[in-house]
């Protein structure tokens, strides 16, 4: 199998690293000053599972030759669309187009343009982020890649990925339950995120606030009433689990989106907020905190010069 990944990046860096590393054919596509650096440097990964520098394979979008197997995107949601138009060239009639996004937009784009047929649903679940020298820092040992058909169906293709995937330096499985996790990780992302953007601080801090466990309580039932008046409940384990994580007072736990607002970055507000916001008006669910912290990110976006 060749599988194509999108982004160096903090997450596609890590997971594409340890496909590498394992022997597994990888290549992956990137920008030039980004391929200027590994070409330097190597793809150095930072890690508690063991440190690793390696030589990648790469390519940049103007010489995509032919079809792969398998194309793991791991941009950040807001970069999907040119992300789209970079790997065209790389989907055959039988690619997997393996997205590990934030939130469930990106599902919709995909499928309208490559066709429903392509998408293979996906989770990823890791910390980590890219330091000042260009590596690839995990910062707990939590590395988890699931996927599989939307249906929840056994596949032959997704058996194949599977066996890819397994034994590689993390853990992967095939889950048949791929788009209720989707939706799993979205609901502690969009508490996770609303509530660390909106408060400027990690979840220890929030908590030790006056009023910030049930602020962050309440949030958290705006986004649990919208999803399950959209047909997607979390089971009560995650959600108690969310509860829990949301609230531990000893915790120092953020968001990506907290930690891109607190570096100058773009943020993925409108992927992971503003769009369940969305749906919430739809399905005439009020989320009164949710809408304040997207207009507080939609702000801070505003301000941010123009890419």
């Amino acid at each position: 199998m060749r599988l194509l990944v999108v982004g160096a990046g903090a997450t596609g860096g890590y997971f594409g690293g340890r496909l590498s590393e394992a022997g597994r054919d990888v290549t992956f596509l990137v920008r030039p000053g980004r391929a200027a650096q590994l070409k330097a440097n190597g793809l150095r990964i930072v890690s508690p599972h063991g440190d690793v520098t390696l030589a990648p394979k790469l390519v940049t979008a103007d010489v995509i030759e032919a079809p792969f197997d398998a194309i793991l995107l791991t941009v950040k949601a807001f970069a999907l669309e040119q992300a789209l138009d970079d790997v065209a060239p790389a989907v055959g009639p039988g690619t997997m187009i393996l997205p590990v996004l934030n939130g469930i937009k990106h599902v919709d784009a995909i499928t309208a343009r490559f066709g429903a047929e392509a998408f293979v649903g996906g989770v990823c679940k890791i910390a980590s982020f890219i330091d000042d020298e260009g590596r690839i820092r995990q910062l707990n040992k939590l590395h988890d890649l699931a996927y599989g058909e939307m249906s929840g169906a056994a596949s032959a293709r997704t058996e194949r990925l599977d066996a890819f995937m397994r034994d590689a330096g993390f853990d992967a499985r095939l889950s048949p339950t791929i788009e209720r996790e989707m939706w799993e990780k979205w609901v502690l992302l969009s508490a996770l995120g609303g509530v660390t953007c909106l408060m400027r601080g990690h979840i220890g801090e929030i908590a030790a606030a006056p009023g910030g466990t049930e602020f962050v309580l309440a949030l958290l039932g705006e986004v649990v009433e919208t999803v399950t008046a959209l047909g997607h409940p979390p089971s009560e384990a995650v959600l108690a689990n969310t509860r829990k994580m949301l609230t531990d007072p000893s915790s120092t736990q953020t968001s990506s989106m907290y930690r891109d607002l607190q570096g100058g970055g773009a943020v993925e507000a409108d992927q992971i907020i503003g769009d369940l916001i969305r749906r919430a008006r739809e399905a005439g669910v009020a989320t009164p905190l949710l809408a304040a912290a997207y207009s507080n990110l939609s702000i801070y976006q505003a301000r941010l010069p123009a890419r």
